[in-house]
């Protein structure tokens, strides 16, 4: 008898449990992915901090279809083989949907696991082009793709600096070796890759390779990868006596580059998109996440705008069904912080663009428009 009961209390009590959370209780779950803890957790701090800017403003108006909106943030380390271990979190424990995840490696195996589970993705940062092509219905992403700022830096380099002699490097990971063949890939006229080769993401030494570049004698050398690498490789660099022009792409546009490489980030060029101060319709968004929590990062306001086009669409449906909701994105036109957003057949945005920025005085300067 007393185990019946408390088979009875146990079931009732999670019965209790699940209304409370998830898709069809009292409150609407939301994931946030990216790397948390570890070298790159300032780039899912800024993720955290945006998308919990935006789900409090909607919370202090009542929250969405009636509901609270919760929260649910997970570390994925930047290791694919996490990010999809938290995905099949996320989906079994009802998200309504996710802002996520930060490194290509990580979104596009996480991908399948929401789509499988029917479950909106919509990723504030990965700009791989091989997400999208694989032709999900509920993946969508907010910033712009490689082929695109790698065409940009690559014309800006050619062109524009008329640089001859390129060294391309980048970290064997899926965005740094994407991001650094598109830039090659769409070098021209007299620009010529005299070294291409690669590191590994994580180590840091990397004296021996920039020794093998310097005897290339390269005006330029262009890096796929992220911050912690390429802020300690040019700093290697100017400590073997190699001055060539760093290059990078928006894995590298963070304020932990100058902490890491200090002076020695000076000249450096990195593609990214246009400055948020200069665009009228982010003023808000700044004010409101500079109070909360101080200097924005890079990808701050496009997490922001990634949980409000998701809790809108929800909000327009009247359900958290991951395919309605889905739908509401393909078809919505969203006014963000950034902008406004439309998303093609793929759930690429639309109106992404990109510029070239350089570290002067040790800050980042929008230099192109």
């Amino acid at each position: 008898m007393r185990k019946t009961v408390l088979f009875i209390i146990i079931i009732t009590a999670m019965g209790l449990l699940a209304g409370c959370s998830g898709k069809g209780g009292d409150t609407i779950n939301i994931g946030v992915a990216g790397p948390m803890t570890g070298d790159q957790s300032k780039m899912g701090m800024d993720f955290k901090n945006g998308v919990t800017l935006a789900v409090e403003q909607w919370n202090s108006k009542g929250g969405v279809l009636g509901k609270k909106v919760v929260v649910q943030i997970e570390d994925d380390q930047h290791d694919p083989k996490q990010a999809v271990a938290i995905a099949n979190k996320l989906v079994n424990e009802g998200a309504a949907g996710v802002i996520g995840h930060f490194n290509s490696s990580c979104s596009i195996p996480a991908s399948k696991i929401y789509e499988d589970g029917g479950v909106p993705m919509i990723t504030p940062a990965t700009t791989n082009p091989q997400l999208t092509e694989q032709g999900f219905w509920n993946v969508f992403r907010v910033c712009g793709r490689d082929d695109q700022q790698g065409k940009v830096a690559a014309e800006f380099v050619s062109k524009d600096l008329g640089k001859k002699r390129i060294a391309v490097l980048h970290d064997k990971t899926t965005y740094g070796q994407g991001l650094a063949n598109e830039f090659q890939k769409n070098l021209s006229g007299s620009a010529k890759v005299v070294y291409y080769g690669s590191i590994i993401q994580g180590d840091k030494d990397f004296k021996s390779v920039l020794t093998s570049i310097k005897e290339t004698n390269p005006e330029i050398i262009y890096f796929g990868g992220i911050y912690p690498e390429a802020g300690l490789m040019m700093k290697q660099a100017r400590e073997i006596g190699l001055d060539a022009t760093f290059v990078s792409g928006d894995g590298s546009i963070d304020p932990k580059l100058l902490d890491i490489a200090g002076a020695a980030a000076e000249g450096t060029y990195l593609s990214f998109s246009p400055d948020p101060v200069n665009i009228p319709s982010a003023k808000g968004f700044l004010d409101e996440y500079h109070k909360r929590f101080g200097e924005h990062g890079p990808y701050s306001i496009y997490a922001y705008d990634a949980a409000n086009i998701l809790l809108k669409s929800i909000n327009t449906v009247g359900s958290v069904d991951g395919k309605a909701v889905a739908d509401a994105i393909h078809k919505g036109s969203f006014d963000g912080a950034l902008g406004k957003v439309e998303f093609d057949k793929k759930g690429d945005n639309k109106i992404a663009h990109y510029v070239m920025w350089q570290v002067k005085g040790g800050k980042f300067v929008q230099v192109t428009n």
